[in-house]
C-alpha cells in the first residue's frame, strides 16, 4: 500500500538547512491502522504530509499504491490525492460560512460525477461519519466534535482507500476524542487503510490491532505492531 525509502527532508532556517526527517524506511499494507507518534517537532507531520502528497521529500522515494507520488507533477498529485487519499486536518480546515453538505461539495468540485451520484456519495459520507442530521448546518455553528464529524465526512466522500489524520484530537475535549476514536477505529473495520499522527496518550489504549511507530528527532526509533 505506502512504500517510504531513504526519506530524506531539508528545510531553509534562516540562512541553513536543517533536515527534518533522516533516512526514513518504512511500509505500511492495506487496511492497516498505524500510529505515528512523536513530540512536538519530531517529524511525524513532515512525513505524514509527504505520504498525503502534500509536501515532497528533499530525496528518497514514496511509493502509495505502487505510485511514485515524489515524481507527480502538482497537477497530477493533486487528481491522485483526491481519488485515493482522504485528510483530516488538525484544525479541521473546513469553510466555516459553507454548510456541512457544501463543505464535501467542495472536496467534489473537480471531480466528474452526475447530480446524483454527488448526492449519494455525500449522504453516504454523511451517514458513516454520523453528522447526516447536520447537513444543512453552517459549520460556524457547529460544536469542535460535529466539525470534526464534518472532516471526517469530507475525507470519505470519494471513498478513498487511506485515510490520514494529522493531531485530530488536538482541539477537541476528551469525550470528543474518544468519539473520534471509536469512529476511526469503525472505519478501520470496513477496510481503509488509516494513519494518524499524534501524541495523545488515549491513542495508546486502542482495543484493536494497530503498528505503533514512534519517531524522534526526525528518525523512526521503534516499529511494533499492538494487538489492542
Amino acid at each position: 500500500m505506502i512504500v517510504v525509502e531513504n526519506l530524506q527532508k531539508f528545510v531553509k532556517n534562516n540562512r541553513n538547512n536543517q533536515q527534518i526527517l533522516k533516512d526514513i524506511n518504512l511500509s505500511i499494507n492495506n487496511k492497516e491502522l498505524v500510529i505515528l507518534k512523536g513530540v512536538s517537532g519530531s517529524g511525524k507531520s513532515t512525513l505524514l504530509a509527504i505520504i498525503a502528497g502534500l509536501d515532497k521529500p528533499t530525496d528518497g522515494k514514496v511509493l502509495v499504491e505502487n505510485e511514485a507520488i515524489h515524481k507527480l507533477p502538482d497537477m497530477h498529485l493533486s487528481n491522485f490525492r483526491a481519488k485515493k487519499i482522504g485528510i483530516i486536518f488538525q484544525s479541521f480546515n473546513l469553510i466555516d460560512n459553507f454548510s456541512v453538505k457544501e463543505n464535501l461539495l467542495a472536496a467534489l468540485a473537480n471531480q466528474k460525477y452526475n447530480h446524483l451520484e454527488v448526492e449519494q456519495k455525500i449522504d453516504k459520507a454523511l451517514k458513516l461519519a454520523n453528522i447526516y442530521h447536520k447537513k444543512d448546518t453552517t459549520v460556524s455553528l457547529l460544536s469542535g466534535g460535529e466539525k470534526q464529524r464534518c472532516a471526517i465526512a469530507r475525507s470519505l466522500v470519494n471513498n478513498p482507500d487511506i485515510i490520514i489524520c494529522d493531531e485530530p484530537t488536538a482541539n477537541l475535549d476528551r469525550a470528543n476524542s474518544l468519539d473520534f476514536i471509536k469512529s476511526i477505529t469503525e472505519l478501520n473495520k470496513l477496510g481503509k487503510t488509516v494513519i494518524i499522527a499524534t501524541h495523545d496518550p488515549l491513542f495508546e489504549n486502542l482495543d484493536t490491532k494497530y503498528k505503533l511507530i514512534e519517531i524522534s528527532d526526525g528518525k523512526i526509533i521503534n516499529i511494533e505492531t499492538i494487538n489492542g
